[in-house]
């Protein structure tokens, strides 16, 4: 293989703006987007790096959730997968893309705005796998708003509920089950950092993830488990179609990156595979920028 075949311009990967106009009802669904996001279905080749594992990734119907789960598989693990009702067409795609790699795949159908479902799902991704030894917290919810007084006490509660009590609620049920030697993945933002006026509550959240996944870490480290964050820049999925920005906003999207373009999940997926995996033994409490170049200091 000569290198041209092997390297390849960041800036040409994937397609770059202006995108169609594509507005779709909350919360998305990835089949409908153009261009369809990559969440590495053909690209993503795993070298065992998981093996036997045992992962519950949340929102793993599609997005980031969808690439981390398809990257786990192939890379020898097993996976559960929470998502909206709404969303069983995409994450019945990603079941049978699990299933695909003879590993062993659990649908998980609710809403993590109740704490009830949190604990029921935690219990059954435990028993349906014979164990939990990887948590990726992923799900979120993104409204955009142009100003705090549009930004209404039921939107204020639901993002909270879904990004931020929800980790809290899957994470305290999952540590139970997790063993010396597990690891938790969150999903933080560029946006904790760098926050837009007009996501001010979403902003807010994922602050308090980087956070509490500081906080957590020095915690679990003590039981031999470790815990990080990833945190994205502008990554191509449903989230922001569906609400999560302006039609105008979703035409340019990503093209202030240093590659002009935005990311795709499966840019990310290698990211939670390593913080997964026994290779990352010495990683704890960090925060992983994947930003296309803004950064996160």
């Amino acid at each position: 293989m000569s290198d041209k075949d092997v390297l390849q311009d960041p800036r040409d990967k994937y397609p770059a703006p202006p995108f169609p106009k594509q507005p779709q009802p909350r919360p998305g669904l990835a089949s409908e987007m153009n261009p369809k996001p990559d969440h590495g279905e053909e690209s993503y080749r795993g070298s065992g790096k998981l093996a036997g594992r045992k992962a519950l990734v949340t929102g793993g119907d599609s997005g980031i959730g969808r690439a981390v789960a398809i990257a786990f598989a192939r890379e020898g693990a097993d996976v559960a997968i929470s998502y909206l009702p709404n969303d069983e067409a995409d994450a019945r795609q990603v079941i049978e893309l699990i299933e695909a790699e003879g590993r062993k795949a659990v649908a998980l159908p609710g809403d993590i705005q109740e704490e009830s479902w949190c604990q029921a799902m935690v219990k059954k991704a435990a028993e349906s796998l014979g164990g939990l030894d990887i948590l990726v917290v992923n799900a979120a919810r993104q409204q955009f708003r142009k100003d705090i007084a549009h930004l209404s006490t039921a939107d204020f509660d639901k993002t909270l509920k879904t990004n931020l009590y929800a980790l809290h609620w899957i994470t305290q049920a999952a540590l139970p089950h997790m063993p010396a030697g597990g690891a938790i993945v969150n999903t933080a933002s560029v946006q904790a950092y760098d926050p837009s006026p007009i996501l001010l509550d979403y902003a807010t959240t994922k602050a308090g993830i980087v956070a509490y996944t500081k906080a957590l870490s020095k915690q679990v480290i003590k039981k031999g488990i470790r815990a990080n964050a990833v945190a994205p820049g502008p990554v191509w999925t449903a989230l922001q179609p569906s609400g999560g920005q302006p039609d105008e906003k979703v035409k340019h999207f990503g093209e202030n990156s240093d590659l002009g373009r935005p990311g795709q999940p499966a840019e990310l997926a290698p990211v939670y595979v390593l913080l997964a995996s026994p290779e990352a033994s010495f990683i704890n409490g960090e925060i992983y920028g994947v930003t296309g170049g803004n950064g996160i200091a």
